[in-house]
């Protein structure tokens, strides 16, 4: 079954990652499992109990960050309304741990040696608390997505592989992607007088998405448009409307405070922080549980850039997701705080 699983993975792997230098982040999934690996190389699988029926909650994270020689990180968590009594057990195939945390639980890396070849070639794994209850965690899928990961790596055919090992030394592994460094300009306290820009700028916004995404055409005026002061001359301007059914969305433009407004429109969306000049747009995904996705944009001094993009994957009945599988990382950094950098004498 395991090689089926395997065979899979390369008939089903659409978004393929040969290229060591691709920015788009990897995502994949087969059966009860899934693959997120961001744009440092850092890969997340992530596995659930089977698919429909009654079934207990149960998830595992496999986390591996991009490099020879990495090592693995496995989570384990469990949906439990507080009534498991005790330490956990995890049972699969012939290796078995006991004393693991009831909630989360992280395996130390003797414990990943331990159970990974049984991971592998077994078709389910079973965690038991005191007083006999049980959670089936579903394998159907995982050598699929690790073999992916693998791929997205660059490991398949070296020792370190953790589906197809081979010969090939570790040094041919892709290193990891440097994390973007994104300087954050923090805004300045409002002006008298920028609520009043709404409705100066109002006529010059381009207006085709949000004709074409809100429910309510009458949210589409000048009335509701939120003026926000980006900088000494730019400002943020927020139109929020309902989407869908279930969504809500803010649009975004950026205009100068005096004309010419020469307002642009931004591919961000969401609801914007004065705090750290960031927008964050969340959605919420339908099925069981609830699953979120979110982005997050920061203004630089000049326009908005994308800082992260995060999604719950599957969720499967885990409130809010078992876990956050990012898509995209970045790092902050204040440009208004002094460089540590010593100046040239």
């Amino acid at each position: 079954m395991k090689s089926a699983c395997v065979a899979a993975a390369l008939l089903l792997g659409a978004l393929s990652v040969g290229a060591a230098g691709k920015k788009d982040p990897v995502s994949f999934s087969h059966n009860d499992w899934e693959l997120v690996c961001d744009n440092t190389l850092t890969c997340r699988a992530a596995g659930y109990q089977a698919d429909g029926g009654e079934h207990q909650q149960v998830s595992m994270l496999i986390t591996r960050a991009a490099g020879p020689n990495t090592a693995l990180d496995i989570q384990l968590q469990i949906g439990d309304d507080g009534s498991a009594k005790g330490p956990l057990r995890f049972k699969v195939g012939k290796a078995a741990l006991s004393g693991l945390d009831a909630g989360t639980a992280s395996f130390d890396q003797g414990q990943i040696r331990a159970v990974l070849p049984e991971l592998l070639k077994s078709d389910d794994a079973t965690v038991t608390a005191n007083g006999g209850k049980k959670w089936t965690l579903s394998l159907a899928g995982l050598n699929a997505v690790l073999l992916k990961m693998d791929e997205a790596q660059g490991r398949v055919g070296t020792p370190g592989a953790l589906v197809r090992k081979g010969a090939k030394p570790e040094s041919s592994v892709l290193p990891p992607v440097p994390m973007p460094v994104v300087h954050v300009v923090k805004p300045p306290k409002a002006r008298p007088g920028d609520d009043a820009l709404a409705a100066r700028i109002f006529p010059s916004l381009d207006l085709k998405d949000a004709r074409e995404q809100c429910n309510n055409q009458d949210q589409v005026n000048a009335r509701s448009v939120e003026v926000h002061r980006l900088s000494d001359r730019k400002v943020l301007l927020a139109l929020g409307c309902g989407v869908g059914a279930y969504n809500y969305t803010t649009l975004l433009w950026t205009a100068n405070d005096k004309p010419p407004y020469a307002p642009v429109s931004l591919e961000a969306s969401g609801e914007f922080d004065d705090k750290d000049a960031s927008v964050t747009s969340s959605m919420k995904g339908r099925g069981i549980g609830d699953c979120w996705s979110s982005e997050t944009w920061h203004f630089n001094g000049t326009t908005f850039v994308r800082t992260s993009a995060n999604g719950d994957g599957m969720c499967r009945g885990f409130a809010g997701g078992a876990w956050s599988l990012p898509r995209y990382v970045s790092r902050l950094v204040d440009a208004t705080a002094p460089s540590l950098t010593p100046s040239k004498p």
